[in-house]
């Protein structure tokens, strides 16, 4: 598990979907959505007080979060670029594309830069095959790209 070096509140709104949500079949992945909508990740913390709550075990919850990829244990940056490797953007170079962050942002992928501005992450499919191939920051889509205009791009988000 990661280190955390702030102790994260729960909110009175979290509180309240969780006490709403608590004797519901299927709560644990809702109260998880939600948790992760509020705080972008899942906070260490946060997940020992779901397990008090809800009764459920931490083992479960860390279960839960690390089947599903869509679940983050760790704080991402300000700035999510995601790279889609469908098969049309791998075939056009999404894989290019991905090396080339790597080296512009010097992280790897699945990673989130020391000032905590840009993470990185390769996504099966953004659903743009005609503008292969295509990254995303945040919900901004850019597409037909090359490796020489990922620079300006990051630069954008600085």
């Amino acid at each position: 598990m990661p280190v955390e070096t702030e102790e994260l509140k729960m909110t009175d709104g979290l509180l309240s979907f969780i006490n709403e949500w608590k004797e519901k079949p299927g709560n644990l992945i809702m109260v998880l959505h939600r948790v992760q909508e509020e705080y972008g990740y899942i906070p260490r913390n946060i997940a020992f007080e779901l397990g008090k709550l809800l009764d459920v075990p931490l083992a479960k919850i860390y279960g839960v979060v690390t089947f599903y990829h869509y679940f983050k244990l760790e704080k991402p940056g300000k700035h999510t670029i995601s790279v889609c490797m469908g098969t049309a953007c791998y075939l056009k170079g999404g894989k290019d594309l991905v090396s080339e962050l790597e080296q512009l942002l010097g992280i790897g992928c699945g990673g989130t830069t020391e000032d905590m501005q840009f993470s990185l992450q390769a996504v099966r499919c953004i659903g743009c095959c005609g503008l292969a191939p295509v990254l995303t920051v945040g919900q901004e889509v850019f597409g037909k790209l090359t490796a020489d205009m990922l620079p300006g791009i990051v630069a954008k988000f600085k």
